[in-house]
């Protein structure tokens, strides 16, 4: 898998390390599942065996030393502070980011298509959980704005992990009606562009650099793709944290 800069292979995943903090984009390599969801599923709900998955998000959190933050995504805005040691707490909440200043914490999104995006500067990090729709809800200003609140120091940067690219994701015109303010930048002919409209929203938001490693999980079997296996298939996760 050859990567642009400054991205890196981290064993099976996808690396970057951002201001204070370091961000990890799985692969669907490295787990235990089977079937459809082979092998590093991480979604809890999906139709994989229950105890496997565990078994996927317990080895990934001893491999990255680290323990996750997670919730139920709900393809909105909402970007949980996360301020105690106690991140399974949250679990059941809904939102689609967490963010933190906690070392030793990991805030983490699933996709299988969206993208996950990173966000740090010095002293606080997010993940944030981003498709068409969170992006039209305004998810990737509300993470910028919970690493500021966080304390994270400028410059803030952002890393986009792999989701449905420019080159396989068509989309119905209501779609890019939702986007005609970004122009000609978020559209290449049916198809809809997330990662430049995630950019946009992102240097909108004051972010100072933003890096794509531009891989679609459509068309590239690396990654699970909810659009490709037709809504039967895993999830990946997008993990950041302080180092």
């Amino acid at each position: 898998m050859r990567l642009p800069d400054p991205f890196y292979s981290a064993g099976d995943h996808v690396a970057i390390d951002l201001p204070g903090a370091r961000a990890v984009f799985t692969t669907r390599h490295g787990g235990f599942s089977s079937g459809p969801y082979e092998s590093l599923n991480l979604g809890r709900f999906t139709d994989d065996d229950p105890e496997t998955v565990e078994r996927n998000r317990a080895a990934l959190a001893d491999e990255l030393g680290i323990t996750f933050t997670y919730s139920r995504q709900v393809h909105g805005s909402s970007v949980l502070r996360v301020s105690e040691q106690s991140p399974e707490d949250r679990a059941i909440a809904e939102a689609d980011g967490h963010a933190t200043a906690l070392r030793g914490i990991g805030p983490m999104v699933l996709t299988a298509d969206c993208l996950p995006i990173a966000i740090a500067g010095a002293g606080a990090v997010a993940t944030v959980h981003a498709g068409w729709r969170g992006l039209a809800a305004g998810v990737v200003a509300e993470g910028v704005a919970a690493v500021r609140e966080l304390g994270g120091e400028d410059p803030i940067t952002a890393a986009i992990g792999p989701g449905a690219g420019p080159c396989c994701y068509e989309v119905g015109d209501e779609v890019h009606a939702a986007f005609a303010s970004h122009g000609d930048h978020a559209r290449r002919g049916q198809n809809l562009d997330l990662k430049t409209i995630a950019s946009i929203e992102l240097e909108a938001a004051g972010v100072h650099t933003v890096h794509d490693v531009s891989l679609c999980t459509i068309c590239c079997e690396l990654f699970y793709s909810h659009r490709r296996e037709r809504g039967v298939t895993g999830r990946q996760a997008g993990v950041a944290w302080l180092t």
